[in-house]
Order: structure tokens, then sequence, then C-alpha cells
């Protein structure tokens, strides 16, 4: 499963692109808000530090100005992949910008039958938001059971990118389904290396290690 960081915050990105880790970013335009950075530049930015996909959203709402944005923000750099919500427009979108070989991350989406639409648009990744699935008092894990069924049983292409994570569970649910790619704030992930058991282990060892007096670096 790829690994992928929600954020516009360049620090937490460069931090955990250095452990090797990171397949990708997306944004949104909230997180381009929060950060308080110039969309463009911090895109470019973020660009320069992964080689992955680093999705980059249209604020337009109808399909000719959409595709007149990803015009603009396909040039910043070879790895931006165009967000749309999944709208009709949104997905008249999809197809058009697929068929001309650019990568689509199709956002907002809340249903199966909603991915299927997106998958039939050639869409490059659909993002179901478990979170705020949870958050209405839907299991959002179902529905992305159900959306790897439906994918599985007619070979699209499209990987399921699990957003709107809030936890490790989400974490390895998405892992256990099958999801292919994952994207989660950067606390989320960095969550995923602790353990108290590992730590409680560290503890252990460095304690014994210092009784021996020893050192390996001479």
């Amino acid at each position: 499963m790829k690994f992928f960081v929600d954020t516009a915050e360049i620090e937490p990105i460069r931090e955990l692109a250095a452990t090797g880790l990171l397949d990708g970013v997306t944004t949104n335009p909230s997180l381009i808000a929060k950060s308080g950075r110039d969309f463009m530049e911090v895109t470019k930015e973020i660009c320069g530090l992964v080689d992955g996909p680093v999705s980059a959203e249209v604020v337009a709402l109808d399909h000719a100005t959409m595709m007149k944005e990803a015009e603009v923000l396909r040039k910043i750099a070879d790895n931006v992949c165009i967000k749309v919500p999944l709208t009709v427009d949104g997905l008249k979108t999809c197809k058009a910008l697929t068929g001309e070989g650019t990568m689509v991350n199709v956002t907002l989406c809340f249903s199966a039958n909603q991915a299927l639409l997106a998958a039939k648009a050639g869409a490059s990744f659909i993002s179901p938001f478990v979170g705020r699935h949870d958050d209405n008092g839907f299991d959002g894990m179902d529905l992305i059971e159900d959306i790897r069924l439906i994918y599985d049983n007619y070979n699209f292409a499209t990987e399921i990118l699990v957003a709107s994570v809030r936890h490790t569970t989400h974490v390895l649910q998405a892992a256990k389904i099958g999801a292919d790619v994952m994207t989660a704030p950067p606390k989320v992930i960095h969550d995923l290396f602790k353990h108290v058991l590992t730590d409680k282990g560290i503890e252990g060892f460095m304690a014994d290690w210092a009784k021996t007096g020893q050192t390996i670096l001479k």
C-alpha cells in the first residue's frame, strides 16, 4: 500500500520524504488555506520534495473552467495530479484529462456507486473519505470493501486512495482490505511507528548497554 501524506506544510513533508517511505502528497483548498502560502508556490515546492503524485485541486465547479485551471496546474511539475470533485462536471473533466494522459484524483467520494462512475471516467485515483463517513454514522471501511470488490470484479485500473484517515486503525484496516493508497495527516503516519513495547524494549537495551561501559564508535 502506498503512503501519501495529507498536508500542505513543507517541513512535515520533508521529514517524511527523508524516511524513504512517502509515495506522494495530497492537498486541498482547506490545507492550502491553513498553510497560509501561495497555492502555486507551495504546490511547486511540494512537487520538488517527492517523486510521486502531488494532488492539486481545481476550485471551479463547471467543466470548462476546471479544464482551464487544470491546464495551469499541470504545468507546475510532471508529478502533479489534478484533483476534481465527484460531480458530473468533475467526472467530465476527469474523462477529458485522463484521455490526455494526465493523472486525476477524484475526491469527495462517499458511495460505491460514485466510485464506480469515477472508474468508468478513467480516474487514476478515487478518494473515499472514511473519517467523514464514520462521522455521519456509517462504517467508512465497509465503503472501502465495497469499492475493492467492484474494482476487482471489472479489473478497473483506478487506485483506491483511502482519505480522511483519522487514526492508525484506519490504516491497518485499509491495508487488510487491499486499498492501493492511503493518505493521512503527518501525525497519523508518525503514530504508525509507535508502540509502547518498542519504547520499553529500547529503554531496556540502552540501560543494559550502558552497564557494559562499551562503545561501538571508537
